[in-house]
């Protein structure tokens, strides 16, 4: 069955390792470091994944904007260029214009931090092809307070205009690591909302995952929550967890109604610990047998692609 995955650091890792953080130089198409490395994608069968940019906080603020140039080189030269079944998704709609071989690359943002004030690099960054921006990671910024920042502040002037223009340019807003305050702040401007690897507070009680209230609130809105792999996020204070546990994430996303809003955002190659039988992409499959055991198959490959394509790609010009 096929994977829409909205959220992995791939491009990160690899960034670190050309920038010899790292002893070896990651190669996409093969490294075993890489857990969405091209061989596992194809394995997975994921036929969508979604690269962040992200610039760690402790990066230089005059260095932020060369960091998330480099990644979007990376994202050429390292995962496209010489991956000929790798194609660039620069409109939603190409995601149905995809052919059997071919995985879909979506390029997104996550955390404002890489263009300051400055809204001409957040229009590159759309000419660039950038198709989903979350405003901040854990920390604050000149657009809004993330889940770490203690004050808990929502969107700043600016922040609600960058959630305009991501409006108009048909471009998801990402709350997945937003403080409470700005969630609510960001549901009441964002044409598209999504939370690209966020699970629910109420069963494990991490300040990144979402409360039944903002979980309502997305489902309301016909906004996907894609569960996330890291097990801090799905067993509270535990570096370990199973398929199971994960499915009970879903399975409480949908008794509060989101059976056609649930998919996946791993944060593969972002995390450091990993659910047992989904420790990559080409475990993915694992996954998806395990569902159809309590599910039916089209409930399943609505978790799996279909709801991303219903709720996004057929709505967003």
């Amino acid at each position: 069955m096929n994977i829409i995955d909205t959220h992995c650091d791939a491009l990160l890792k690899i960034q670190y390792s050309k920038r010899q953080y790292d002893k070896k130089l990651l190669q996409f198409k093969d490294a075993q470091e890489l857990n969405t490395n091209l061989g596992f994608l194809k394995k997975g069968k994921v036929k969508v994944q979604f690269f962040a940019i992200f610039i760690m906080p402790d990066i230089p603020v005059e260095a932020k904007w060369q960091h998330a140039l480099e990644q979007i080189d990376i994202f050429h030269t390292d995962i496209l260029e010489p991956n000929p079944e790798m194609k660039h998704i620069k409109e939603w709609q190409d995601i149905k214009k995809l052919k059997n071989g071919e995985i879909g690359a979506v390029l997104t943002l996550e955390g404002a931090d890489a263009f300051g004030s400055d809204l001409a690099k957040l229009r590159l960054l759309y000419r660039l092809g950038v198709m989903s921006i979350g405003l901040t990671w854990n920390n604050a910024n000149l657009c809004a307070d993330g889940v770490e920042e203690p004050r808990g502040a929502g969107l700043t002037a600016f922040g609600k205009e960058v959630v305009q223009l991501n409006n108009e340019h048909g471009v998801l807003t990402d709350v997945s690591h937003l403080s409470v305050k700005a969630f609510w702040d960001v549901m009441e401007l964002a044409k598209y909302p999504i939370a690209s690897h966020s699970n629910a507070y109420s069963l494990c009680p991490h300040p990144r995952n979402l409360n039944d209230e903002q979980i309502k609130a997305m489902f309301e809105r016909n906004a996907m929550i894609d569960v996330v792999f890291w097990p801090p996020f799905i067993n509270h204070e535990r570096q370990d967890g199973s398929i199971e546990d994960l499915i009970r994430h879903i399975d409480y996303l949908c008794e509060l109604g989101g059976v056609r809003n649930i998919g996946f955002g791993s944060d593969f190659d972002g995390i450091s610990s990993f659910i047992t039988d989904l420790e990559d992409a080409s475990k993915y499959q694992n996954l998806i047998n395990d569902l159809l055991k309590y599910y039916s198959e089209e409930e399943v490959k609505g978790f799996a692609y279909l709801n991303f394509i219903n709720q996004y790609v057929n709505v967003i010009d």
